[in-house]
């Protein structure tokens, strides 16, 4: 019996096109053709030589210089990077606390400016040249506790502790506005500040001793 080889060249389902090439070897030039392209694409952006340069086209610097509790700090930030995740991760800043991750609860308050904002919601690099305070940065230099954390320790604000941090940056923003608030202006602030021990009255009452006393 004799054995019949089978010739792709001249198989029924791979006829010649134009220039006398298969049709398998036309696709197989194509896909050549392509990766060439692909490659010198990718290779003409590493060029090292006088006058080229490494970075991309709308690139975002990484290396970046924030005023941190007074202090200016160099850290590698990624775009998409948050300043929650900055202030835990890259800074060892730990007081701030990631709760949500989604700006609901507050736990990661931190101030801008001596405004209140959820860090957790807030890109690293839209903080470039502003002042950032955290909880560790109330501290005075003594080690003394700031008037609204003292307050907060002698009405029992704290319960688990995990808001606090939060609660205490809203207030202590919210006596730097308004050194005389009402307890429903110290309600109304606090009302981003979630506790999930309820402890809410002691907060306030946390709030109003730290105006009466400062």
């Amino acid at each position: 019996m004799s054995v019949v080889t089978f010739d792709p060249e001249k198989d029924p389902a791979n006829p010649p096109v134009g220039g006398g090439l298969s049709r398998r070897e036309l696709i197989k030039s194509v896909i050549a053709t392509g990766a060439v392209v692909s490659a010198g694409s990718l290779l003409g952006g590493c060029g090292s030589g006088p006058g080229e340069t490494q970075t991309a086209v709308g690139g975002v610097e990484r290396l970046i210089s924030l005023n941190i509790n007074g202090k200016v700090r160099r850290v590698d930030v990624v775009p998409h990077e948050t300043l929650a995740m900055t202030l835990r991760y890259k800074l060892g800043l730990t007081g701030t606390k990631l709760g949500c991750d989604r700006g609901e609860c507050g736990a990661c308050t931190i101030l801008i400016d001596d405004t209140p904002i959820y860090s957790c919601s807030t890109l690293t690099h839209s903080v470039r040249g502003r002042a950032v305070t955290t909880v560790e940065g109330l501290q005075a230099a003594d080690g003394s506790l700031h008037p609204v954390q003292q307050a907060f320790v002698d009405e029992l604000g704290p319960q688990c502790g995990f808001c606090t941090p939060g609660q205490i940056m809203t207030s202590v923003a919210l006596l730097r506005a308004n050194p005389n608030p009402t307890r429903e202006d110290a309600r109304q602030a606090l009302a981003g500040n979630l506790c999930r021990c309820g402890a809410y009255d002691h907060y306030l009452n946390g709030v109003m001793r730290a105006a009466q006393e400062a």
